[in-house]
């Protein structure tokens, strides 16, 4: 897994499902964890970063950016997520992906 997963516009979570992408983000927030299972919390920044997507509107998405908090960690981090596009999740690195 490349460092820059999920911090990086240029390699965001592909969570997928256009009709269900805000709940499919959420889904995936909450699965993430700490390097030893802090809770993570996050707020929705906002869009940006226009790419093309074949499932997008009009062959176009925007990705969702999330600022992250794990507990006991003053440190916040922003991830990148694509709700168009869909792909196999992992951990940004530094956090864990809870079944």
């Amino acid at each position: 897994m490349s460092a820059d997963y999920g911090y990086s516009e240029k390699n965001p979570v592909k969570v997928g499902g256009v009709a269900n992408g805000p709940e499919n983000e959420r889904k995936y927030l909450d699965r993430l964890t700490g390097p030893n299972g802090e809770t993570v919390t996050y707020i929705r920044l906002g869009s940006c970063c226009a790419f093309e997507s074949k499932n997008g509107i009009m062959g176009m998405g925007m990705l969702d950016r999330y600022e992250i908090t794990i507990e006991g960690k003053g440190e916040k981090k922003i991830l990148y997520l694509n709700m168009y596009d869909k792909d196999e999740l992992f951990a940004p690195k530094g956090l864990l992906l809870k079944n």
